[in-house]
Formats: C-alpha cells, sequence, structure tokens
C-alpha cells in the first residue's frame, strides 16, 4: 500500500446537524439549536483529516444552502471534497439532536430524497479509488439505490486494487423498510470487508431474525435495544470471510475479535459523558490512524478510544473531533498506550 497516493477516502451520508443548545432539556422544551456537520463517514474523514491522515469523502450534497455549508466546513477542515457531487433535485441531509446526558440523545433524521443516497457507479468511478490505502464504507448507505450498488461497485474495485475495505456497521433502524433488510445487505457485502466496526447493538442488527428484537425508546434510533446472543452474532460474522471484527463497547473500550476465534479487550478511557453522539465514528478515525501508522490493533484500538472519550464530552460530532496532539496529550495523561 506504500505507492498509494492517499490515505482514506469514507463512502456514505452527510448531513447538517442541530444540536440542541438546551443541555438536559426534554426535546420538546428545546429553545434552540447550534448548527454542525455530521454524518458517520462524514465524521471518520474530519476525524483523520485532524489527525494528519489524507482524507477523502465521497457523499453528495444538493444544490442548497446546507449542501455549501457542508462543503465549506470540509475545505476548512482539509477534506479532499474532489468525490463530492452536487445533485440538483435532490436535498442535503439534516439531522436534529436532543442532549439530555447520560441516556437520552434522541434525534430525528430528514433523508427524504437525501443527496446523498443519490451517489451512483459513475461517482464512484470519479471517487479513484485505486488510490487510497483504506476504504470505509458505511451500512446506511446500503438501504437504497443507487448508493447501495454504488457501495458494492467500491467494494469491487477496492479488491481487485489491494485496498483494503473497512465497514462501520451504522444501523439507523429508521432508515430500513425492513429491520431485517440491514442485516441480509450487510451479510451480504462483508465477503468483500477485510475488517468491520460495530457495536454489540449493531451486530445483533446484522444478524436479526425477527424484528420484535428491536425496540427503540425515547427516539434513540441511533441506539435501538436489540435482543440477541451477542456471542452468536460475533461468530456469524466472523464466518462470513472478514478477518477482523471491532466491537466497540462503550466506557468499556472496544474488544478485538479475530477469524480464528482470538478475542482481545481493549480498556476504554473513563470521562464524564455530555454526548455519546459521535463517540463511535471518533472510535473509527483513531482506530484508522493507528492502522495506518503500521499500529498492531490493541494499540489502534487504543487509539480509537482516545478519540472516542474525548469527543463523548462535547456537544456535537465533527466540530470537536481532536487533533492528534490533543489525543497524544490525551493518552500520555491517562496513563499512555
Amino acid at each position: 500500500m506504500s505507492d498509494k497516493k492517499f490515505d482514506v477516502i469514507t463512502f456514505g451520508r452527510s448531513s447538517i446537524d442541530l444540536y440542541s443548545q438546551n443541555i438536559g432539556a426534554p426535546f420538546n422544551d428545546i429553545k434552540g439549536f447550534d448548527a454542525f456537520v455530521g454524518g458517520s463517514p462524514l465524521n471518520i474523514a474530519v476525524g483523520c483529516a485532524r489527525l494528519g491522515v489524507n482524507a477523502s469523502l465521497l457523499t453528495a450534497v444538493g444544490n442548497d444552502k446546507v449542501g455549501e455549508f457542508i462543503l465549506n466546513f470540509l475545505n476548512r477542515e482539509g477534506v479532499n471534497t474532489h468525490a463530492i457531487p452536487v445533485k440538483n433535485g435532490t436535498r442535503s441531509s439534516a439531522v436534529v439532536l436532543g442532549i439530555e446526558p447520560p441516556d437520552k440523545f434522541p434525534l430525528v433524521y430528514y433523508r427524504d430524497n437525501a443527496a446523498d443516497s443519490q451517489v451512483d457507479i459513475d461517482d464512484v468511478d470519479n471517487a479513484k479509488i485505486p488510490d487510497y490505502k483504506i476504504l470505509l464504507i458505511n451500512g446506511t448507505a446500503l438501504n437504497m439505490e443507487p448508493t447501495r450498488s454504488a457501495t458494492f461497485y467500491a467494494t469491487e474495485i477496492a479488491n481487485r486494487n489491494e485496498v483494503d475495505v473497512v465497514l462501520d456497521l451504522d444501523f439507523r433502524a429508521d432508515q430500513w423498510h425492513d429491520y431485517r433488510a440491514f442485516g441480509l445487505t450487510v451479510r451480504a457485502i462483508l465477503p468483500r470487508v477485510k475488517m468491520a466496526i460495530g457495536t454489540e447493538e449493531e451486530i445483533l442488527a446484522a444478524t436479526l431474525i425477527d424484528s420484535s428484537q428491536v425496540t427503540i425508546n425515547e427516539q434513540q434510533i441511533s441506539a435501538p435495544e436489540i435482543k440477541g446472543n451477542i456471542d452468536e452474532s460475533i461468530a456469524q460474522l466472523l464466518s462470513s470471510g472478514i478477518e477482523t471484527l471491532i466491537v466497540k463497547r462503550g466506557e468499556k473500550g472496544a474488544s478485538i475479535y479475530q477469524k480464528d476465534g482470538a478475542r482481545e479487550d481493549v480498556p476504554g478511557f473513563p470521562v464524564a459523558v455530555l454526548n455519546v453522539l459521535g463517540a463511535g465514528d471518533a472510535f473509527a478515525s483513531g482506530f484508522l490512524y493507528g492502522v495506518l501508522q503500521g499500529w498492531d490493533l490493541k494499540k489502534a484500538c487504543r487509539m480509537g478510544n482516545a478519540s472516542g472519550a474525548q469527543v463523548v464530552t462535547k456537544k456535537g460530532c465533527a466540530n470537536f473531533m481532536p487533533t492528534l496532539e490533543e489525543s497524544m496529550d490525551f493518552i500520555n495523561q491517562k496513563g499512555g498506550f
């Protein structure tokens, strides 16, 4: 991979994120919102860029002011935007989010006619994926056409050109016509994937048998309650052909599962939580940074845990991703790797 021009390209959704200004207030009592940017692939690209990674984002925006807002932020952050088309006749996505720590983070997606769901095969060709070391794909981009076919096509190109494919499971329950369709589609693409990253809930969703296993409380569609046997689900995903499954466990850190049955738990960094939204994306950016440095998976996960721990103390996602200096200082102050 040393001859690749760029480090990582992330593929999937992007949005303007409107976060409650009234921390702790019930959603119905919110008086105002701060405008940030979001969407898992966007957050990960920004997190990587702040750590010094040469990162690009493959998404799409509408021909609207929200799209300009998103692109302006990305350009300021040093994320390559050459692979982001403007889709006339669509709208840039939006998300409205409440912050009620420690355990209520309701959110509402506005993704009807979303521009990033219209990324197509031609857009993938224009992104020049063979020039990258890592392609990160996203579960939500598999929920409809044409972005579903575009994602499969992107992995096909990556596999042919020695580009490592990483899948962020990113289960967003209300974006699927049937919860079970998420798992069916994820399992279809896993043979093309080297590493997958997800929470326990997302892993259970990827092996879902019955929609009644899913319960959404307080509009917390980013972290639904899902019943199931996590060990069986992990084993099922590993049997698909992926080399590694990274399980994000919040304040407990992360666990590394290998296809040979090996498991290694990597401790997290205890902090006071303000907002958990975006923490998993921060983890992914820190983890990818470590992988790109050639670190072993334990050290890379420790870096990911540090990024996630810093972001949960902030009120937003991409706007608050840590820099490399901030992360290294944080890790040193917390006992090192």
